[in-house]
């Protein structure tokens, strides 16, 4: 799998726990090995945990060994993205993005600074 930077790895194994039972929102994206677009999201969300891990987790979970977790979620494509908050999931988005893109898409469903 290819591992963004400051991103954590999660599995079917501890998806409740990292996820679902998480204080802050957090934004799930499924990947796997051979999927280009997702190389290209590595250092986008690597930048985005960095300026965020305040307000928003950020973990990793590869479709090819988890498939427990992608059935659940009915993913279809990778990479797919989707944020979870208080244990539910409140935004889905399919495909690689720029930062700034990315970064407008969370702004409605992240904790604001300070709140």
């Amino acid at each position: 799998m290819i591992r963004a930077e400051g991103v954590a790895e999660v599995t079917d194994a501890d998806f409740e726990a990292e996820v679902l039972e998480a204080e802050l929102p957090v934004l799930v994206e499924f990947t796997a090995d051979w999927c280009g677009p997702c190389r290209m999201l590595a250092p986008v969300l690597s930048a985005v945990a960095a300026e965020e891990a305040d307000r928003l987790k950020i973990v990793q979970i590869d479709v090819d060994h988890n498939p427990e977790t992608v059935s659940k979620y009915a993913v279809l494509s990778t990479p797919t993205m989707i944020v979870f908050r208080a244990g539910e999931p409140v935004k889905s988005l399919v495909g690689a993005r720029p930062k700034r893109r990315l970064l407008e898409e969370l702004s409605d469903v992240v904790t604001p600074a300070g709140a």
